[in-house]
């Protein structure tokens, strides 16, 4: 990580970085999918939304942010982890 400190990204790239970092975080959340996809959904969604109304993102970048957190909540409600979770604890034989 020493690239980062030596200045190579200017104050507004970190920010982006870090925002969506965080945002990347909460996707792979996988307690919280499992648990409460729709306090899972909302999460991806006020994150992506916060950085728009702070210009972190463009629209486009909003955009394809809230349609993967769709898609994401789709899976989870569609159990695809408890699916993978049986394949796991239940390998083929």
């Amino acid at each position: 990580m020493k690239s980062f400190q030596d200045g190579l990204l200017t104050p507004d790239e970190e920010r982006k970085l870090l925002a969506l970092g965080s945002w990347h975080d909460a996707l792979d959340d996988r307690a919280l999918r499992m648990n409460c996809p729709d306090a899972y959904h909302d999460e991806l969604l006020r994150q992506a939304d916060e950085m728009d109304r702070l210009k972190i993102v463009t629209w486009q970048e909003w955009r394809d942010l809230r349609v993967e957190a769709d898609r994401a909540y789709l899976r989870a409600v569609a159990g695809d982890d408890f699916t993978l979770q049986a394949r796991v604890e239940r390998p083929a034989r």
